[in-house]
């Protein structure tokens, strides 16, 4: 990779994955790369990632992706948040909405105004004093109006990828068509060589990336690196999968409702909705779960339920020698709140920032591979705290959930704010300060103290605001169109 050559960047493997990779890569590094993707018809792609998290919008805008030509094209709605049903106890739900408070400070966030608020006895519920956890609650979008709403989509996750391919392809990316029949090696180094097709066709070089899913063809069966398994904090291995006509105005969240082994989403797109029953099969037969899931949607079913195995882990380094895994392919945190698109988006951005364009890349791999690491502990972390949280005894399953001994660094975060209503967000983690409140909050952990400044404002002063802030959100809410409205005169399906 020097001279002043393109570097080559061959990507084994499409769908959601590769596309996206092909996508940026070509889009931000131009000549300075020469990007080649291998991909077969004959091999399915997982594409049930349909929903995502506000950074897609972060990565539309720095691929300069218009967003009325990606929602049309993908028939995708707006997203302002998950609601979660009987996930702290039954009968109970609460929405992780993707906004933020406004009344904060450098010394104290929000929730210790609000807690102040409510000893007082004069506060309503949390999500009250969010924009977009209201206007979420209420079915209502628009793009029009200060503050702008914080907002991510839900896709078509076979029609984003054609959509993604188009643009690749358009900046130079070429496309092969066909099987890697065998990977070759560097003999001194190790190294991938070269993809060789079924065809006979031999794909050379420099850096590899693998989005071959679960199967992992190069960083796994190639490179032999192995997978660290986290399924003793979450056991759920299963999912089936099926898309049915929609029955109403799509609303703008996903649904993730618990159920006695596991949880069910419901992902409404503009042309159809996506459903799913996520399982863990040592508590419920495969079957069963298929069953569950059949009687428990809306509408005519427009395609066969698909089962989709997987196990939750990750890879034990997903750079490795010239091979990165990106998607499924690098590991898997189960889909509760909608991250898998977002890492895959996440590592090749991190890509694009160190890329290797000469000399040892082992530095770079170094730093690559520890932003990562970061990374997806602070998810897995975030998405256990969903199944531990809870007053759930119905079940083995919520029983084993509560009593597990869970990660330290996700224990010391339950401790500071179960003593001391602490909640942040460190550099290069995922998720915000209000989406840990959200949780912690919903599933019922209250703290016992909270920062004292709040305790300097009277009365007038403190409920005033809270009250102030309200009543500005309850009247913005009511002067938004409803969402689907709102769609079909942004970005109708084509």
């Amino acid at each position: 990779m020097t001279g002043g050559q393109p570097v080559r960047v061959v990507i084994a493997g499409g769908g959601t994955a590769g596309w996206i990779s092909a996508c940026a890569l070509s889009r931000q590094l131009g000549r300075l790369v020469e990007v080649t993707l291998v991909e077969s018809d004959a091999i399915p792609t997982i594409g049930v990632g349909e929903a995502t998290i506000p950074t897609a919008r972060s990565f539309h805008e720095y691929l300069r992706i218009d967003e009325r030509l990606f929602m049309s094209a993908t028939g995708a709605t707006f997203k302002l948040g998950i609601r979660f049903d009987d996930w702290g106890a039954l009968g109970e739900s609460y929405m992780h909405s993707f906004g933020t408070f406004e009344m904060r400070n450098w010394v104290a966030e929000f929730q210790h105004f609000w807690l102040e608020g409510r000893d007082r006895g004069a506060v309503h519920p949390i999500g009250a004093y969010c924009l977009e956890h209201e206007a979420a609650l209420a079915g209502k979008f628009t793009t029009a109006g200060k503050p702008n709403l914080n907002y991510a989509y839900h896709l078509d996750a076979g029609r984003y990828a054609a959509f993604l391919r188009a643009i690749a392809e358009r900046d130079g990316a070429r496309r092969v068509e066909g099987r890697i029949a065998t990977v070759e090696q560097h003999t001194e180094t190790g190294d991938i060589a070269a993809l060789l097709l079924e065809s006979g066709e031999r794909i050379e070089g420099d850096l590899f990336i693998d989005c071959t899913g679960f199967r992992a063809l190069l960083i796994g069966k190639t490179l032999g690196v192995g997978y660290q398994d986290w399924s003793h904090w979450l056991p759920t291995d299963g999912a089936w999968a099926v898309q049915t006509e929609a029955t109403e105005q799509p609303l703008p969240y996903t649904l993730a409702a618990a159920h006695e082994a596991g949880w069910q989403w419901r992902i409404p797109l503009q042309h159809r909705t996506g459903n799913g029953l996520v399982f863990a099969s040592d508590y419920l037969e495969v079957e069963e779960a298929r069953e569950k899931l059949l009687t428990n949607i809306a509408g005519e079913a427009v395609s066969d339920p698909r089962l989709i195995r997987f196990e939750t882990g990750r890879r034990a380094t997903m750079w490795s020698k010239n091979c990165i895994a990106l998607g499924l392919s690098s590991g898997f945190i189960e889909p509760l709140e909608s991250t898998s698109i977002h890492l895959i988006m996440s590592g090749v951005t991190r890509l694009i920032q160190l890329f290797p364009f000469g000399g040892e890349m082992q530095s770079l791999r170094r730093r690559w591979n520890a932003l990562a690491d970061y990374e997806l502990e602070h998810v897995r972390d975030f998405v256990i705290l969903h199944y531990h949280l809870t007053k759930r005894a119905d079940s083995e399953f919520w029983r084993s959930r509560a009593a597990m001994d869970i990660p330290a660094t996700l224990k010391a975060r339950l401790e500071n704010f179960t003593e001391h209503a602490q909640a942040w967000q460190d550099a290069h983690e995922l998720f915000r300060t209000e989406s840990w409140l959200y949780v912690m909050l919903g599933q019922g952990l209250m703290p016992r103290h909270w920062h004292r400044l709040a305790g300097l404002m009277d009365d007038k002063r403190l409920i005033g605001i809270l009250a102030q802030q309200r009543d500005a959100i309850s009247s913005r809410v009511a002067e938004m169109p409803a969402h689907g409205q709102f769609i079909a005169s942004y970005a109708a399906a084509r």
